[in-house]
């Protein structure tokens, strides 16, 4: 079996050297790694692979800095060249972004059946362009890989519909991740930043991309280092927005850090602060509750959960948000998504359909 990777933004790098590993273990299984180059920058991108272990994608298209319509039409045609060339059994394909939704298209142009890890995840804000691309992607899937009971029930009432066994609960593969990265970390000298610490991560345009609301976010975050030092691994959209508008604060910013360094400042903080969708999963996994600079989120078992807030770019909310859990202790929780199993489960569905 033949199986054409398509990843092009960080938390795909994760997830792909996860499922990357079990497809090497295969040895009737080829997988060629396709990188769009959505991700550039070199902390964003390259490290991980170098740390990851992951090996050197075999295409890597460079297509990046452009409207998303653009994006996805000229990854869609550099991608459909490959698989004319590499005639692949599968086209895999994870999460929401431009890349995802490229890679399906280019798939289904070709006639090569399509797997989407990650299916069924709604934030139901379709001015969010992760949105679109989650639901078009569903549709055109034929392997349906959700995470969650939740993400299964998305499905039945969008009436998506895929193949037999089509429609597979395999759970989160950042859940498989983390544990194994977990273990490979703690035989490696990390500096461990000073506790008490709170972790924050800003990079969605909705934040970004607004003068007033990134102002009213960091006033928030600077009323919380009244508190406890923040640590801000700063993005390069942030960094550049903060310059532009002449943006300070007093959390401690430092340069984006790679997948070790993360998941040891998230072991170590007391709290998360983030507009990411995989850091507000990755904190539940290590026992820390999130505050999500988001008004929704796809991840919205943690809400039920009461172990993550949407606050938006709302001061008050955040402030609330922070003393509440302050003041609270992390308990037993059920894990929502899956036993950290995922990738085994996705070679199975695979062997399967």
């Amino acid at each position: 079996m033949k199986i054409v990777s398509i990843v092009g933004a960080r938390p795909q790098f994760v997830k792909a050297a996860v499922l990357s590993r079990k497809i090497s273990e295969n040895t009737n299984w080829e997988e060629v790694m396709v990188h769009t180059g959505q991700h550039f920058d070199a902390n964003m991108s390259a490290v991980f692979f170098e740390e990851m272990s992951i090996p050197a994608p075999q295409y890597f298209l460079g297509i990046d800095s452009l409207t998303r319509e653009e994006m996805i039409a000229q990854m869609q045609t550099e991608i459909e060249k490959v698989l004319q060339k590499e005639n692949p059994d599968w086209v895999l394909v994870y999460g929401d972004t431009n890349s995802t939704l490229a890679g399906a298209k280019a798939a289904k142009a070709n006639g090569i059946k399509l797997a989407h890890v990650e299916a069924g995840l709604r934030s139901f804000d379709k001015q969010m362009p992760e949105e679109l691309n989650r639901i078009a992607t569903d549709e055109l899937s034929d392997l349906l890989l959700v995470p969650s009971n939740k993400a299964t029930a998305n499905l039945q009432l969008e009436n998506i519909q895929a193949l037999d066994n089509g429609v597979v609960e395999v759970g989160d593969i950042m859940h498989d991740a983390l544990l194994f990265y977990l273990k490979k970390i703690q035989h490696q000298t990390i500096s461990k930043p000073k506790a008490p610490f709170v972790l924050l991560t800003l990079h969605r345009a909705a934040n970004t991309d607004s003068k007033e609301v990134l102002t009213r976010i960091l006033k928030a975050i600077d009323n919380i280092t009244k508190e406890v030092e923040v640590i801000f691994p700063v993005h390069p959209r942030t960094r550049k927005k903060m310059e532009e508008w002449n943006l300070s604060t007093h959390a401690t910013l430092m340069e984006p850090v790679g997948y070790f360094q993360m998941l040891n400042y998230l072991q170590q903080a007391d709290l998360v602060l983030t507009d990411s969708g995989g850091l507000q999963k990755e904190a539940f996994y290590v026992n820390k509750f999130c505050i999500t600079l988001r008004e929704n989120t796809e991840w919205t078992e943690l809400l039920d959960l009461g172990v993550n807030v949407l606050c938006g770019s709302d001061g008050a909310k955040i402030a609330q948000a922070y003393s509440n859990f302050s003041n609270r202790r992390f308990g037993e929780y059920p894990q929502v998504y899956g036993d950290g199993n995922t990738a085994e489960k996705i070679i199975l569905a695979l062997n399967n359909f």
